[in-house]
């Protein structure tokens, strides 16, 4: 979703690379809400860090505890790594209905957080 809103919101100003420790493939209920938002993610990949391209990055952006805790060292000192703390969406449980509204949540607080990352550069 992340790699959505700021293709979707920064145009060409960010080169943009999207990748989890693992590929889990992409999730339905990503695309659903996205798609809801008006973000086409549906031909988006689910790929494995790179870590040359980690290394040759301006910014690594973290999104989950699991991943900030196990991301590839990065030996590139002039990096920036933020992590930007989300509950996993595809973790949630109970009702369609209640999953479907977590996805919705972290949709929204992830544009939030791009959108500031845009105009203020954090």
């Amino acid at each position: 979703m992340a790699d959505g809103w700021l293709k979707a919101l920064g145009g060409d100003r960010y080169e943009v690379k999207s990748a989890g420790l693992e590929a889990h493939g992409l999730n339905p209920r990503a695309v659903q809400v996205m798609g809801k938002a008006g973000v086409d993610i549906s031909n988006h990949t689910s790929d494995v860090i790179n870590p040359e391209i980690l290394n040759h990055a301006d910014y690594v952006i973290t999104l989950c505890g699991h991943a900030d805790e196990h991301c590839p060292v990065i030996s590139n000192p002039r990096v920036v790594k933020w992590h930007w703390g989300f509950d996993d969406p595809a973790k949630a449980v109970g009702t369609e209905e209640e999953i479907m509204a977590h996805f919705c949540e972290v949709r929204d607080a992830i544009k939030a957080r791009i959108e500031y990352f845009l105009t203020e550069g954090k």
